[in-house]
């Protein structure tokens, strides 16, 4: 009998996602492994807008020295993203303004 899973894991094609060791590791954890196609950033451009805000916004200008460090400034980050920072995307509006009119 094949176990049924209930997680996807997706993710692009970076090599670190597509050895078989890291597979394997998926597969054992019981998710499925999915791959993006070839050039498709499309499918994840939310996610990847995030991360590159979080990156030019406050990684790279705090140049953080350790883990605990980041951990707090990467969390205050994230509420001011999501509670202050007005988003083009939201038509100008916080991401908490759109979810609490909803």
């Amino acid at each position: 009998m094949v176990k049924q899973s209930s997680a996807i894991l997706n993710s692009d094609q970076g090599s670190q996602y597509t050895c078989q060791l890291w597979i394997d590791t998926v597969l054992l954890l019981g998710a499925e492994v999915s791959h993006d196609g070839a050039a498709r950033a499309i499918h994840n451009i939310m996610i990847e807008r995030v991360w590159r805000s979080l990156k030019y916004e406050n990684v790279y200008l705090s140049g953080y020295g350790q883990m605990r460090e980041a951990d707090k400034g990467i969390s205050a980050y994230f509420d001011f993203y999501n509670t202050q920072r007005p988003h083009q995307s939201l038509d100008y509006k916080t991401p908490w303004e759109v979810v609490m009119k909803n």
